[in-house]
């Protein structure tokens, strides 16, 4: 197989609020795509409604070979790929995986064991350690309370929020 035909994981940057409808599109292509959603309950003035909304706002993801570049970007709603120096970035398939792993729990609202957060500062690097993300790096943003904190994690190029049990964290000993 030549490098052209490898497929891999790749982040695609699309228009707003038109994520649902560029996986369909990819899916309807045969294109093999993710798009991680949770539901979150929404307050109107006269209900609440619980709704699906894409965990990463603009992102969709695709499993696609170099080949398939162009015909992606055809597809509507599609701005560009996620790109480092030209190229478009590889999303490791274990990045794939802790997301899925993750959308899951939070689906589940899962909850784990309380831990001291007095060892932990705003600012810190602090490795994930338990759960789907399990060994990813980010830096902590918010101590909401002993056992939940806000930790900036960075993914497809952007830093995104994730609200993580204080359980799962541990600080960094590496410096960076």
């Amino acid at each position: 197989m030549d490098s052209r035909e490898e497929k891999h994981w790749h982040a695609l940057y699309v228009r707003s609020r038109s994520e649902k409808k560029v996986l369909s599109q990819l899916e309807d292509q045969g294109y093999t795509a993710y798009l991680p959603l949770v539901t979150q309950l929404k307050q109107w003035s006269d209900r609440k409604k619980k709704v699906e909304e894409p965990l990463f706002k603009s992102y969709v993801f695709v499993f696609s070979s170099d080949k398939e570049y162009i015909p992606i970007l055809n597809v509507y709603g599609v701005i560009k790929f996620v790109c480092f120096e030209k190229q478009a970035v590889i999303v490791p398939e274990n990045q794939i995986l802790a997301i899925k792993k993750f959308v899951s729990e939070y689906e589940r609202g899962e909850e784990f064991k309380m831990l001291n957060s007095e060892d932990l500062k705003v600012g810190q690097k602090v490795r994930i350690i338990n759960g789907p993300m399990k060994g990813l790096t980010g830096r902590l943003e918010t101590i909401r309370n002993k056992r939940h904190l806000i930790v900036y994690i960075n993914v497809v190029g952007q830093s995104i929020p994730v609200h993580i049990p204080r359980a799962k964290v541990e600080p960094c000993r590496d410096v960076d």
